[in-house]
């Protein structure tokens, strides 16, 4: 099977796994080295998908957000339950993030949440879609016009600044606030830290539906590309 099929048929894999254990009585949610939690689902999910990549793509490497980051001109990233903070008490936005990289360029992305019905898709020069339907950004030109986001209250002044200037400003989790650019249902969403595994897809399905995103140390915002460098200067941390 081509790329994107693999990466779906993987974003299948993962939702039958977590959706059983999604609410489960007997989940188990452990604290990592870095106190974020990690629960039996995120680990059966990503070593599922890593035994079916081992299988379908030998030469591949993976990397993910439980087993470890491997190196090569291929590589698959791979978060098991992007939002497991919501997945362990049981709110349903969460979802599997799976990006294809070749030659440090994402070709393929994926961002499925079973829990909240949706799945969203892109490839390079493909375009993004949600449940089949292909999505775009919106045409909002004004900061003062528009929808923000950010995952937490816990930012920096620079983005609570920003937030003032919107006309709205929410906090929509993890993946969504990216996928909710790319459909043009938000204009900005920012993030101040987030690991490959976090960024890999979404950034490709925000630019497959016309949006930017900026992803350097510190600063993640995608944008439906009109508000982006305004956005951006407005919350980068000084030099």
């Amino acid at each position: 099977m081509d790329d994107l099929e693999l990466a779906l048929a993987l974003a299948d894999d993962a939702d039958a796994l977590t959706t059983r254990r999604f609410r489960a009585h007997d989940l188990n949610v452990e604290a990592k080295p870095d106190l974020t939690p990690v629960t039996d689902a995120d680990r059966a999910a990503e070593r599922a998908l890593r035994d079916r990549l081992a299988a379908e793509r030998p030469g591949d490497a993976v990397a993910g957000e439980e087993y470890g980051v491997e190196q090569g001109d291929v590589v698959w990233w791979l978060d098991p339950i992007d939002g497991t903070r919501n997945y362990a008490r049981g709110i349903p936005i969460w979802a599997t993030l799976i990006g294809l990289e070749r030659e440090g360029t994402v070709v393929v992305g994926v961002v499925s949440a079973p829990a909240l019905g949706h799945r969203w898709w892109a490839t390079g020069g493909g375009g993004a879609f949600v449940d089949g339907e292909r999505i775009s950004v919106s045409r909002v030109e004004r900061l003062e016009d528009a929808y923000l986001s950010t995952t937490t209250l816990r930012v920096s002044p620079a983005v609570h600044a920003l937030a003032a200037r919107v006309a709205v400003a929410r906090t929509y989790a993890d993946f969504w606030q990216h996928v909710l650019v790319a459909e043009g249902r938000v204009d900005v969403a920012i993030e101040e830290a987030l690991n490959p595994w976090d960024w890999k897809a979404p950034k490709l399905i925000v630019e497959e539906a016309g949006g930017r995103f900026t992803a350097e140390p510190g600063l993640y915002v995608a944008s439906n590309a009109l508000l982006h460098d305004e956005a951006v200067r407005a919350v980068r941390p000084p030099a």
